[in-house]
């Protein structure tokens, strides 16, 4: 799925309205077009979780936001906005949760009247140089995410979870 939806050649158009944590956050990075309700909330919470960023997030996330910004995101896994969204880059705009659904289809409805051919290659033209670097993040934070999976702070955050309690690291 993640190596398709980077090297799909025509425009993808997401619409998001609740909530979007971990890969429905990640996954935005990877669209042509993000589209946020009012009331969405995004995160990416996975060091708070004992794992990793996933999906070239380590790479795109900082290039998007900057480094500082990105800290927030992907070390402390703070929640934001659409707003925040639309802020950092991550989304094209906020609007009403009854409307995103229909406003990315109406963008993504303006291509049929575009020559394919054109938009196909200008999006390779804008993705091309980065396309190689963002298999090779996805792939290395693949496997990292998998070692991680398996620690000991992955195995307390996730019985926490279940728990209902915080987690406690202290030990490790």
């Amino acid at each position: 799925f993640m190596r398709a939806l980077v090297g799909i050649d025509k425009p993808v158009v997401a619409a998001v309205t609740g909530a979007a944590i971990g890969i429905g956050t990640t996954m935005l990075l990877h669209c042509d077009f993000a589209y946020v309700a009012d009331d969405a909330r995004l995160a990416m919470p996975f060091v708070g979780l004992g794992l990793l960023p996933e999906f070239a997030s380590s790479l795109l996330v900082p290039q998007l936001m900057g480094q500082r910004r990105a800290a927030e995101r992907l070390l402390l896994g703070d929640p934001f906005t659409g707003e925040q969204a639309v802020e950092c880059g991550l989304a094209n705009a906020v609007l009403p949760a009854g409307e995103v659904v229909a406003h990315a289809r109406r963008v993504a409805e303006r291509f049929n009247a575009l020559p394919p051919g054109a938009v196909q290659e200008a999006k390779r033209l804008m993705r091309g140089p980065q396309r190689e670097a963002v298999l090779q993040v996805i792939q290395t934070e693949g496997a990292l995410f998998a070692q991680r999976l398996r620690s000991p702070e992955a195995m307390e955050a996730f019985q926490a979870f279940f728990q209902k309690r915080k987690p406690d690291f202290s030990k490790f």
